[in-house]
């Protein structure tokens, strides 16, 4: 078996870093002249991987944009990730789940385990319970070669004066959960199989994180396009931890319409590899 960070390193190598969001917005699926249902959904999002062929090797579904349809939607997410993963993408299920013991572990089976109906090779947990609540989502994900990206700076403003709050130990909040995290993956040779999610719309320092820390992290990179940063400006947000970020546009890119998709993504890459 293949570990994650392995796994995700190979595809960087083979596709760059840059990172697809399928977010089916109401706003998009009216821009695409889809209905907004689970069926506009799934449209947009198998139209984005054909697009994304040759282009990206990394896919991130939003789980709320589908969601929202009840048990359709649910039914298009699970052809969506199946699908992308069939035709070789690497899949990141944004969820943002997180809780303690036994459902934790249930979160864990619905996303990483072999033969779900949702399997992906990854998904987004939330830690604020402690990184420790997520032991049964880890444990899963190394046993199966998948990875786990843990919230630690989120890319909203609204995030800031928690994440960024200093705790007991004298490290911020999100400054001791990527410590953390980077304990776990300090035997890793190269990448470790569990990831952060850092927000691009401000320096990592700002939160109190040491960079230094991340090198053998992937780090999840929300923030760039729609939200204001620029993929040019990578090295400067990220620091020495710039080389494991894998930059994540969506709205910037779906916003260019069907037509205008792969266009947008080809644009994307060159910036990033400017």
């Amino acid at each position: 078996m293949i570990a994650f960070g392995d796994r995700l390193k190979s595809v960087v190598d083979a596709h760059g870093r840059l990172c697809l969001g399928i977010d089916p917005h109401t706003s998009l699926l009216e821009l695409w002249g889809l209905s907004n249902d689970a069926e506009g959904a799934r449209a947009l999002a198998l139209r984005a991987l054909d697009a994304a062929h040759g282009r990206v090797g990394i896919v991130k579904p939003q789980a709320a944009f589908f969601e929202r349809f009840g048990a359709a939607g649910y039914a298009a997410l699970e052809e969506v990730i199946r699908t992308a993963r069939d035709g070789g993408f690497l899949v990141i299920a944004d969820v943002k789940r997180g809780d303690i013991g036994s459902t934790a572990a249930a979160y864990g089976e619905a996303w990483l385990a072999p033969g779900s109906p949702l399997e992906a090779d990854a998904m987004t947990a939330v830690a604020y319970q402690g990184l420790g609540s997520l032991d049964p989502v880890i444990e899963l994900a190394l046993q199966h070669g998948k990875g786990v990206f843990v919230l630690t700076a989120t890319s909203n403003p609204e995030g800031r004066e928690v994440q960024q709050s200093v705790s007991g130990s004298g490290r911020s909040v999100a400054g001791q959960l990527a410590r953390d995290v980077a304990v776990r993956n300090a035997s890793a040779r190269g990448w470790g199989s569990i990831g952060v999610v850092i927000g691009a719309t401000e320096p990592i320092t700002a939160s109190g994180i040491d960079p230094v820390l991340l090198q053998h992290t992937p780090v999840l990179g929300p923030g760039f396009g729609y939200q204001g940063s620029r993929l040019s400006a990578l090295d400067s947000v990220y620091g020495v931890a710039s080389s494991s970020v894998i930059p994540t546009v969506t709205r910037s890119v779906l916003s260019a319409g069907p037509e205008g998709l792969a266009a947008a993504l080809d644009a994307h890459r060159a910036e990033l590899d400017a």
